[in-house]
Parts: structure tokens; C-alpha cells; sequence
């Protein structure tokens, strides 16, 4: 129903605009999503816990999604088992100019530049106060107008803020779509950066999760600068991957748009860093596996690369709600 009604009437529309519009549809009429959509499958033997926590299922919300915690409770009723917001930021901000949204229907893609649009950390917490026992991870950021050298900060001030509303925390250093970011997925500043969380982390009565979330261009010996980081720092595990910048083989008009790729043109290389950091780890760490998952067998494939948990976005745009189920069935008929 929803591929061959919903999705070609939303897909008239600009996308941001569609992405409010939906957000509206779910948060006041949501009851309606449960007498159209299949009851979410519930199966124990779907359960995981993972650094300490326990996943009613291993099908998540990617962030970029509810970047501001307006709808997990709504958007965990479709049947994910935890759903990750943000990024957020210490401060408000815009984000970049409109429109910076946009969709690659022939490659099942979409490119983003939205810049850590959010309404800070402040609001996102009057949200999650509401939080009807949804597992809830915290994706954040930096600024844009703060300069690199004082980044730390940033994160400092997101990390304490949403310590007692969040389950794990994802620290973001790989988006394309702020100026600089990336440069502090180096090793040095990297490494400065996750220690000074994991020691503030420490100092907490019970600790949380940091993971890592990480770009798919990174070079192997990239990767291996990571293995050594998260094995330096203790952080619990790693996010592979974020969008792409890489534009190869796309046929989309908006294929030369700035910004970030997702959907189906990451789904080999984000399997194939999964599988990389897997292996040359050792299976030392735990991995959430996210990119370019559009079916069941996509996220098979990530999990038998060596993820523990996979997360959906634009797959969950393009192939709707009935995808979680999917991929639930599948994993529990290799049982």
C-alpha cells in the first residue's frame, strides 16, 4: 500500500516539505498508521543486548530522521527497536540554506546538505522527558559557527545536557554537511575528542554508551586509525556508516547536488566497512551497520558482515513501514 499509493503522491512534493508534512500526519492522526500498517512483529528471540542494553529487536531508526525527538514514541510504534535522534547541537541553528533536500528516484538515493538543523538540545530534552520506555540514542554535534579547536566543548555541553534522558550516545564527526567536520574524524583530534567524553563518561555513577559514527570514504588505513581509537578510548563501538560524497554510477538529474548520499548506492560500501572493521578488529567491538538498506537481504548481508544491529533512513523512505517487519521475519527465519 504504501509503494504503490502513499509514495507516489508524497514523492510529488518537495521533500523537506513532505517530511514535516508526515511528521504532522504521525504525531496527530497516528492511531490511523495501526489499522493500515502490519502489527509490528514482536518475537523474543528478536531481542539483543548489546554494550549493556536491551534491543527489543535489531531494526533501528537511523538519526537525521526525528533530529529534534519530536515522534520516537510515535515512530517506535511502527515496530523499530530503538530509535536514534539528533544530531542535536548546544545551540539552535538553521542549518543551510533551502533547498538542500533531495531526491534520486532512479537510484533510490537522496543527497542532503541540511547542515545539523535543530532546535538545540534544550528543547529536544523537554521532548524526551515524555519518553514512553523507548531505547533512545543521542547523535550529536557541533555548531557550525563554533571553529574546530573548540569542538570538544560542544560536544562537552550536548553529552551532559542528554546524559540522564538518552540510552547510548553517538558522537558525529562525519557529516559532509558542516564546514570542517570531517577533519576531526583524524586520528589526533579524534582521539582527544572521545577520550574527553569517555572521561566524563567515568566520572558518572553508572556509565552510557559512546559510540562513533563514521564516513564510508575512508581509506582502509582510515579504518585502521579507527580499530586503534576505539580500542585506545573504550568506547563502546562504532556507526558505520554516514553518507557518501562519492557520486559514481548515478544516472538522478540531482546527482551533482552538494551534499551527502544515502540509499541505495552506499549499500556495498557501508557492508563492506562493516566488514573491514569487523574482521581487522577481531570482532572487538560492536558495529551498527547502516547504509543503503532497502530490503531484508541488505541488512542480512550487514549483519553476516559483522554488525549486531542495523539502523533504516532512506530505505525506510523509499520502501515504507513494511520494511521493519521484513527484516525481522528474515532474521528470525535463519534462526
Amino acid at each position: 500500500m504504501y509503494k504503490s499509493l502513499i509514495r507516489p503522491l508524497l514523492f510529488k512534493f518537495d521533500p523537506e516539505e513532505v517530511h514535516h508534512f508526515t511528521f504532522s500526519i504521525l504525531k496527530n492522526f497516528g492511531f490511523l498508521a495501526k489499522l493500515f500498517l502490519p502489527k509490528p512483529i514482536e518475537d523474543k528471540r528478536l531481542g539483543r543486548e548489546v554494550f549493556g542494553l536491551k534491543f527489543k529487536n535489531p531494526v533501528g531508526l537511523a538519526a537525521g530522521f526525528d533530529k529534534d525527538a519530536k515522534l520516537f514514541n510515535e515512530l517506535s510504534d511502527l515496530g523499530f527497536g530503538f530509535i536514534e535522534i539528533g544530531t542535536l547541537t548546544p545551540k539552535p541553528q538553521a542549518g543551510n540554506d533551502k533547498k538542500r533536500l533531495f531526491r534520486l528516484k532512479e537510484d533510490s538515493a537522496i543527497i542532503n546538505r541540511m547542515g545539523f538543523n535543530n532546535g538545540g538540545v534544550d528543547e529536544a530534552i523537554e521532548r524526551l522527558k515524555k519518553n514512553k520506555n523507548v531505547l533512545i540514542g543521542g547523535n550529536i554535534g557541533k555548531n557550525k559557527v563554533t571553529p574546530n579547536e573548540e569542538a570538544v566543548n560542544d560536544y562537552k555541553i550536548c553529552f551532559e545536557k542528554l546524559f540522564p534522558y538518552v540510552d547510548y550516545f553517538v558522537v558525529n564527526v562525519s557529516s559532509p554537511n558542516t564546514p570542517n567536520l570531517r577533519e576531526l574524524q583524524d586520528k589526533k583530534p579524534l582521539t582527544e575528542l572521545l577520550s574527553t567524553l569517555q572521561n566524563l563518561n567515568l566520572e558518572k555513577p553508572k556509565q552510557k554508551p559512546i559510540l562513533l559514527k563514521i564516513a564510508p570514504d575512508l581509506t582502509d588505513s582510515q579504518l585502521l586509525d579507527i580499530i586503534d581509537i576505539v580500542k585506545e578510548t573504550q568506547i563502546a563501538g562504532v556507526i558505520a556508516t554516514n553518507t557518501t560524497l562519492s557520486r559514481e554510477n548515478l544516472v538522478s538529474e540531482n546527482k551533482s547536488e552538494m551534499g551527502g548520499l544515502s540509499g541505495k548506492p552506499l549499500t556495498k560500501r557501508s557492508t563492506e566497512v562493516i566488514r573491514f572493521l569487523s574482521e581487522k578488529s577481531g570482532k572487538s567491538f560492536p558495529i551498527i551497520g547502516v547504509g543503503g538498506i532497502h530490503t531484508a537481504q541488505d541488512a542480512i548481508e550487514k549483519l553476516e558482515a559483522g554488525a549486531t544491529l542495523v539502523q533504516l533512513y532512506t530505505g525506510f523512505i523509499y520502501e515504507g513501514p513494511e520494511l521493519i517487519n521484513e527484516i525481522n521475519k528474515a532474521i528470525l527465519q535463519g534462526k
